[in-house]
């Protein structure tokens, strides 16, 4: 059986070609088969999986309404709280950690008769965006398994490249959904800040974390975003954009970007013009020096955040997210309260950017691809820099101006590794990403699927 979307599978069940419990029993086979070379999964729920596969099954013969995502198998990034299933944020601190309560958000997918396959590995407690982590071994790029996958939501990326899972819940502090998204040439939506609740997610900073879901196509992306966020964007997989005025930085999201990945992007622009859009050069020279900002506010709330496990168990964190931590020690209250203003500043800017000029920003989602498991730095030209400032540069200013950034895959490198285009509007203007993306899926994307899911899930 090749790789089924959430309408293909409930198509299945409607005709009873295969029950829930039997997809599920799939995924969970897939997992132990393909998961050693991958790891993806720190935790597999398998006895949960199976009971709530049980249950959905129970409902639906009963003749009782089910929810949106019946018999879908989800995997959820393992700093999200499941009840009664360890959740270990990745850590070694808190690897016996066994919540005894859901997150907001699995409670709300559990309700749409959602399956809960287990818990992705990722970058230790989310500082990171390599998802290499010294407790439970790096995730691999199902591309190529010596690459990393991106982070820190970087085993939701792969599981949905590899379909080791329908799709995936992760997080984004500074761009950890749409970096694996990119990286591994899945579908990755940031929405806008607290539209899909993160009660009961293991911050690292409350001004900035976002839940966003991680999915195989555009269509799935609609209906698991529509059930986290409660509304529905499926009126807005159309294909036609003509007319869409669509913002092209003239600035900075141009800049220290390797030309295999640039070339890529003006590819993609020139596919959305052809679609019917209109292309907008546009300034953003505001979002210089963005990079410190964000750092300042993330560091300074991961600080407070871990300020206890810091003062018991230092020596216990991975070099890098120690370092990171470390690093809140220095940041004075006022250089704080300084970045919060610019914060705010850079949201009024494309406020009236979005009100004024263009439905939709543009940009690459990373100047890069994935890099080699264990390398930290990355040179572009004479430009060097280390890999997380690379990777986070065009997408961290999104989650301080609060607004709903889509990664859709744009194409390969000659090295066989994929990259991402990046499409951000206004804040709560999510159904223009669905449509815009949709459109370009649609238009460029369906040779790019078929060879993602013959190498990366061997189908």
């Amino acid at each position: 059986m090749g790789r089924k979307s959430i309408q293909e599978l409930q198509a299945g069940y409607a005709d009873h070609s295969f029950t829930p419990l039997e997809i599920t029993k799939h995924y969970l086979k897939r997992i132990k088969c393909m998961d050693p070379e991958l790891n993806t999964y720190i935790t597999v729920a398998k006895q949960r999986a199976v009971k709530e596969a049980r249950m959905a099954e129970a409902k639906e013969n009963a003749g009782e309404q089910t929810g949106l995502l019946y018999g879908i198998p989800l995997s959820y990034k393992d700093n999200i709280d499941t009840k009664g299933i360890r959740t270990t944020y990745g850590s070694s601190i808190d690897a016996n950690h066994v919540p005894d309560k859901n997150a907001a958000i699995v409670q709300r997918l559990y309700r749409e008769d959602s399956i809960l396959l287990g818990k992705n590995n990722m970058h230790e407690y989310a500082l990171g965006v390599t998802s290499n982590n010294p407790h439970y071994g790096p995730v691999h790029n199902p591309w190529k398994t010596e690459y990393t996958p991106g982070g820190s939501s970087g085993g939701s990326g792969a599981a949905v490249a590899a379909d080791l899972a329908v799709a995936s819940v992760g997080t984004d502090t500074g761009g950890s959904v749409r970096i694996p998204a990119a990286s591994c040439g899945v579908v990755g939506l940031k929405p806008t800040y607290g539209k899909v609740p993160a009660k009961g997610v293991f911050n690292v900073s409350w001004t900035l974390d976002h839940v966003g879901p991680l999915t195989a196509n555009m269509t799935d992306m609609a209906i698991l975003a529509g059930a986290m966020a409660k509304q529905s964007y499926l009126p807005y997989l159309k294909q036609d954009i003509r007319g869409l005025r669509i913002g092209v930085p003239t600035s900075y999201f141009n800049e220290h970007i390797e030309a295999e990945t640039y070339a890529l992007y003006v590819k993609s622009l020139e596919a959305l013009e052809a679609l019917g859009a209109i292309l907008i050069d546009t300034d953003v020279s505001f979002v210089a020096g963005n990079a410190d900002v964000s750092l300042t506010i993330a560091a300074s709330e991961a600080g407070y955040v871990h300020k206890s496990r810091m003062e018991c168990c230092l020596s216990q964190y991975g070099a890098d997210a120690r370092a990171f931590l470390e690093s809140s020690r220095d940041i004075t209250a006022l250089q704080y309260i300084e970045a919060l203003k610019m914060k705010e500043f850079y949201m009024k800017k494309f406020d009236q950017l979005f009100r004024e000029n263009i439905d939709v920003l543009a940009t690459p989602t990373i100047p890069i691809p994935a890099r080699k498991i264990g390398v930290d730095e990355v040179q572009i030209g004479s430009y060097k820099e280390s890999i997380f400032d690379a990777m986070t540069r065009y997408t961290g200013i999104f989650n301080m101006a609060e607004l709903p950034a889509l990664s859709i895959p744009n194409g390969l490198t000659s090295e066989g590794l994929p990259v991402g285009l990046q499409l951000v509007a206004a804040r709560c203007r999510e159904d223009l990403l669905i449509r815009a993306g949709y459109a370009y899926e649609q238009d460029q994307l369906q040779d790019f699927y078929r060879l993602r899911d013959e190498i990366c899930a061997g189908y």
